[in-house]
Order: structure tokens, then C-alpha cells, then sequence
């Protein structure tokens, strides 16, 4: 049986809480495991100076995959700095995937079956920051790059042939941005070349932002640059049960880092609310990458299961706790597990 090594990032709020919750699933499951843990977030920055620190970027990259849970990112620290963004850039996470699929359960709109793919270390995230004329003039420089939009962009067209999707929106504001998002623009169009079977639409931003209000059951698979899926995937989730069931996965060549949207939700901590569902699909898309995709789906359908039955945490009509859905989850998932072996 293969072991896995799983480096877990528990971070800030209740990001230890739900971080958890993946570890007992992952135990419920016929396959082996060695966890190591890693500091990130306002808390690591308090022990050691730095919310990121080297020797957590060598457990990342020594590991088969990653969990994160959640970091706390204060204001006006000085020497502070965004320990995702930073992971991300530092480890070439460059692809963020986002799955945006319909839950059985009121708070999701039906028949929408969709990946956001999105550039994860360049255009206005880079970093690149100035302030000019005393104070008064803020300057950001957004990097858009031939190599990072390729290479982006070919993700998205892999990711649709894999999974049968005969479509790939290419989403920018070329026709503001004419330099930036026209290279990323025309730097698509090179790549759909290579994917006859697929069929490049391209749409601005706006526009998307307005289509996925209107009908976001025509889309299945979106590409674009970084601050605009960013966006575009907090507004996504809300039609298929909110930032409580959102997951996304952080790939790149050598590592991969998978992790709830939600963020560190202070008000929750200790409070039994917190929903583990987003860490859970987390862990699902962490199997999937990991090759286990019998057991990634045994995982998304036990938390379906729960989900639609009531057996869930307040923000989805539920009277659970967090520990209580979690326990839920893994004996949905257990019963998964025992009809598949039959």
C-alpha cells in the first residue's frame, strides 16, 4: 500500500479546527499516511519573526502534498507580508484551481459544473509596489508575462480535455489593458491551436462577472489572470453554497498545496461552527492529485450525503458541530467504502 506525506499548515483562527477534521478523514480511508506540520500566519510570525519561514517551504516541497488551513494577515506590521501569495510565488504554485459545482441544498443553484482556473504568481499580485510624490501617489506595476500566461492557459485546455469539457473562456480586459491582458489574450489564442477538440470563447471580465449572475450553467472551464479570478471565484462560490463548501487546490511542478477559501474566521474559533465541508472537498482535490480519485469521490459524495440530509453546520441549515458533521462525514464515508468493496 502507498504511504503518503502530507506536510499540514494548520495557521491561524480556525484553521487548526478544520485542519483536524482532514486528518480524521484521511485516517478513515484504506491508505497509509505520515503527517509533518508547518508554521504559517500571524501566529509563526509572533514565535519567529516571519509567517513563512524556510524551513516550512522545505517541508512543502518535500512532501507528497500539502493542507493549509487558514492565516490571519494583519495590517500596518511593518516587515509583515502575505505568507500565501509569498508561498505561492516562492514554490511556483502557478495554477489555482477553483471547482465551482452544484451541492444538493437549497443555498446552490443547480446544473453548474465548472473550474475556474487562475494564474496564481504574477499580474498585480507580484508585488511590485512603490509610493511616489511624498506619500500621495501609490504605484502597483501588474507583470503579466508570455511564459506565465502559457503555461496557465495550457493548464486550463489540459484540464478540459482530461475531464471531457469542450469549452475554455478566456477572461481579460484587453480592450483596456491593450498591453498586459492583450499578451495574455493572444498568447491563448496561440495555445487553443494545439486544442482543436475545444472551443476557445473569450469574454471580459465584466461581462463574466455579469454572465456567471445571469447563467453560470454555460460555463466549464474559465481561465484568466490572477486578481480577476480571485474575484471572479469568491463570486462563483456564492451560487453553489458559499465560502463555507469553497475549496481550491495550489499546483505547480514540484508542489501542491491544497486549502479552504474561507480564511481564518476568528469570531468561530472554539465555537463548534465552523464548517469543515471546504477543507474536506480540500482534502478530496488532494486525493485526486495524489491519484487516489476512487477515494476523492467516495469523500465528495459522503459530504454531499451530509449535507442534503441536514447533518451539517449552521450556515447550511444544520444543527451540528464542527467535530459532530465531521464525524458525519466519515460515516457516510465509511458506508461509501463498504458498498464500493461489494
Amino acid at each position: 500500500m502507498t504511504r503518503y506525506k502530507i506536510c499540514l499548515l494548520p495557521g491561524d483562527g480556525i484553521g487548526p479546527e478544520v485542519i483536524d477534521c482532514a486528518v480524521q478523514v484521511l485516517h478513515a480511508l484504506p491508505l497509509e499516511w505520515d503527517f509533518i506540520q508547518g508554521g504559517i500566519g500571524y501566529a509563526e510570525y509572533q514565535r519567529g519573526g516571519s509567517p513563512l519561514s524556510g524551513e516550512t517551504l522545505q517541508k512543502i516541497r518535500g512532501a507528497d502534498a500539502t493542507l493549509f488551513g487558514a492565516v490571519t494577515t494583519p495590517p500596518n506590521i511593518p516587515n509583515y507580508f502575505s505568507p500565501v501569495v509569498r508561498m505561492r510565488q516562492l514554490l511556483n504554485l502557478y495554477a489555482n484551481l477553483r471547482p465551482c459545482r452544484s451541492i444538493r441544498h437549497k443555498s446552490s443553484r443547480p446544473g453548474i459544473d465548472f473550474m475556474i482556473v487562475r494564474e496564481n504568481t504574477e499580474g498585480l499580485y507580484s508585488g511590485i509596489e512603490r509610493l511616489e510624490d511624498n506619500g500621495t501617489r501609490a504605484i502597483t506595476e501588474r507583470v503579466i508575462t508570455r511564459r506565465g500566461s502559457e503555461r496557465i492557459v495550457r493548464n486550463a485546455f489540459e484540464l478540459a480535455r482530461q475531464t471531457g469539457r469542450k469549452t475554455v473562456h478566456v477572461i481579460h480586459k484587453a480592450n483596456v489593458l491593450r498591453q498586459t491582458d492583450g499578451l495574455f489574450r493572444s498568447v491563448a489564442f496561440e495555445v487553443a491551436k494545439d486544442y482543436p477538440d475545444i472551443s476557445l470563447l473569450e469574454m471580459l471580465v465584466d461581462t463574466c462577472a455579469m454572465e456567471l449572475v445571469r447563467a453560470p450553467e454555460q460555463f466549464e472551464v474559465i481561465v484568466t489572470t490572477n486578481l480577476f479570478g480571485d474575484i471572479l471565484s469568491d463570486e462563483a462560490c456564492m451560487f453553489v453554497g458559499g465560502l463555507g463548501v469553497a475549496a481550491s487546490g495550489n499546483i505547480g511542478a514540484d508542489a501542491a498545496v491544497f486549502e479552504p477559501v474561507h480564511g481564518s474566521a476568528p469570531t468561530l474559533v472554539g465555537t463548534g461552527k465552523a464548517n469543515p465541508s471546504a477543507t474536506l472537498f480540500a482534502t478530496a482535490m488532494m486525493l485526486d492529485y495524489l491519484g487516489e480519485s476512487h477515494h476523492a469521490n467516495s469523500l465528495r459524495q459522503a459530504i454531499e450525503t451530509c449535507i442534503e440530509s441536514g447533518k451539517s453546520t449552521p450556515d447550511l441549515s444544520g444543527n451540528l458541530t464542527t467535530s459532530q458533521m465531521t464525524d458525519e462525514v466519515i460515516s457516510a464515508l465509511q458506508l461509501n467504502l463498504e458498498r464500493n468493496k461489494s
